[in-house]
């Protein structure tokens, strides 16, 4: 069992930038992919960003360049910076821990970002 608490969501003007924590407990961090997803009102959650157990990362097109998704497992920890923010990129932002093809599957609570002028 892995206990995901995000922190770090706000509102902020376009152009500006925030970062995303996600805390773990209950399990083993470092075995597990991590990603950020987010989901705007009225649409399907979407992947943002993923970063392996070996630290190799992926990102969706839209946020390429602007964001960076970083891990520190020993403070059993992700992050997402996120820079250049648009109005688009406003959402509810979730953590998620996976292995095993989903076999193995937790979402935290979601942290609102709002980017607006």
């Amino acid at each position: 069992q892995v206990q995901l608490v995000e922190s770090g969501g706000g509102s902020v003007q376009p152009g500006g930038s925030l970062r995303l924590s996600c805390a773990a407990s209950g399990s083993i961090f470092s075995i597990f992919v991590m990603g950020w997803y987010r989901q705007a009102p009225g649409k399907q959650r979407e992947l943002v960003a993923g970063i392996t157990s070996g630290s190799s990362t992926s990102y969706a097109d839209s946020v390429k360049g602007r964001f960076t998704i970083s891990r520190d497992n020993a403070k059993n920890t992700v992050y997402l910076q996120m820079n250049s923010l648009k109005p688009e990129d406003t959402a509810v932002y979730y953590c998620n821990a996976e292995r095993l093809g989903g076999k193995y599957n937790y979402w935290g609570q979601g942290t609102q970002v709002t980017v607006s002028s």
